[in-house]
């Protein structure tokens, strides 16, 4: 009877005082809300050039009178808001950049920023839904430093650069803010995270204990030959033929190697280079690909037999090949325990009819990296408007997010933040 008692107490606990008791303060941060997203997607920045993005975060959480740290991994900015009472320090991120794709939505507030990536001409935008995350953490923010006599501890609001990969030669993003200290002075015991998706509807939340996103390693081959006329291939060892062969053999280490009713495993070529005129068979080539995996074994096996095949291919049509396989971002791991002691908050925050339980998917987060440190939660939020037949992915030119599904996030990271510290 005593343990009937005590179950009763803390699912009244957990989902009786759904928001505890700020349901009006939520709702009424919405147009603000709105307003900040509005701003950051208008004035989008690529990794490690968040500045502008950094200086509008940094002057709203000082006027909470949270202590704020600026030029964390280069742009990132931490605020760190302390409870009335005294417990453990939880973190909620946001990641803060955009990408460098040109906006083709027609929206009041569409970026027409311009710049040079990669010496390439294009535009930015915030095709990935970042902007969201932004302001709706600052939403969070907003209302928890309202609410200090609610907070048995301290949290953390961490808004992140360069999520996306910083530029090349340069370190950022998850990694390096760890590197820098970001999960010390104070310890944090735990952390939260969330990602708008432009497919899922707005109102509901999917989450996954264990790997829900797949580690990510970006591949570069470089092919050598010997240059010719094109009327004359035997005259010399063509790189585009080898590179062929090369791209068609990697396809078989996934059909063919890998025990895919384990866990997928997604290898894509994504660019080839080589050439300069339709009769000159070029001297060299590059490929590069993407590589993503939900089991460490299974990432371990596929890089050695790509080191062994990549090589082993050229030399049978008397090229050579070298490849270079990068670090990466780990897997995205939700750490059981803490996904099963919060998932009541979800379903407290969403309704439990609202709350999904997925599939792991092939994209890839460097939250991965605070989670190999700390137990983290990720989770996704809808982005979608409900009956919308046809969604644009992200990182793509029409990449579009309904506004009504951002109050939700708000609801949720309080929801689990009180959860997790008073209980």
């Amino acid at each position: 009877m005593k343990k009937l008692i005590l179950v009763i107490t803390i699912l009244t606990s957990l989902f009786g005082f759904s928001q505890h008791g700020l349901d009006a303060e939520i709702t009424e941060i919405e147009s603000k809300v709105i307003e900040w997203r509005r701003y950051f997607h208008e004035n989008p920045e690529l990794s490690n050039r968040e500045f502008k993005t950094a200086e509008k975060i940094a002057a709203h959480l000082k006027s909470l009178g949270l202590e704020v740290q600026t030029g964390v991994a280069h742009t990132g900015v931490v605020g760190i808001l302390k409870g009335n009472h005294t417990g453990k320090v939880l973190a909620l991120r946001a990641d803060i950049d955009a990408l460098p794709v040109t906006e083709r939505v027609d929206i009041p507030f569409k970026s027409n920023i311009k710049t040079t990536f990669d010496g390439v001409k294009t535009g930015v935008m915030h095709a990935c839904g970042h902007d969201t995350h932004i302001a709706i953490l600052m939403g969070v923010a907003e209302i928890l430093s309202k609410n200090k006599d609610k907070i048995n501890g301290t949290i953390k609001f961490i808004f992140q650069p360069a999520e996306e990969g910083a530029p090349k030669g340069e370190e950022g993003g998850a990694e390096l803010m760890v590197k820098e200290g970001v999960l010390e002075n104070p310890k944090v015991d735990a952390i939260f995270g969330l990602h708008i998706g432009s497919g899922q509807p707005a109102g509901t939340l999917a989450y996954k204990s264990g790997g829900i996103m797949a580690a990510v390693n970006s591949f570069e081959i470089n092919v050598t030959g010997k240059q010719t006329h094109g009327s004359r291939p035997w005259a010399g060892i063509d790189p585009i033929m080898a590179s062929v062969k090369i791209i068609d053999g990697l396809q078989t280490l996934v059909s063919r190697e890998m025990p895919l009713t384990q866990e997928a495993v997604v290898l894509s070529i994504g660019k080839i280079t080589s050439g300069v005129r339709s009769n000159i068979i070029p001297e060299s080539a590059q490929i590069i690909g993407t590589l993503r995996t939900l089991d460490y074994n299974m990432q371990a096996k596929i890089h050695k037999r790509m080191k062994e095949m990549v090589p082993a291919i050229a030399n049978a049509y008397r090229a050579e090949a070298t490849i270079d396989i990068d670090k990466g971002y780990p897997i995205t791991y939700n750490n059981p325990s803490l996904t099963e002691q919060m998932l009541p908050s979800l379903k407290a925050a969403a309704g439990e009819h609202n709350v999904f339980n997925i599939k792991a998917i092939t994209g890839a987060e460097d939250f991965s990296f605070f989670q190999e440190k700390i137990p983290g939660l990720y989770f996704f939020l809808g982005g979608m408007t409900p009956g919308t037949t046809e969604a644009f992915p992200h990182h793509t030119p029409d990449f579009y997010i309904d506004e009504n599904g951002m109050l939700l996030g708000v609801k949720t990271f309080i929801q689990l933040s009180l959860d997790y510290l008073n209980n």
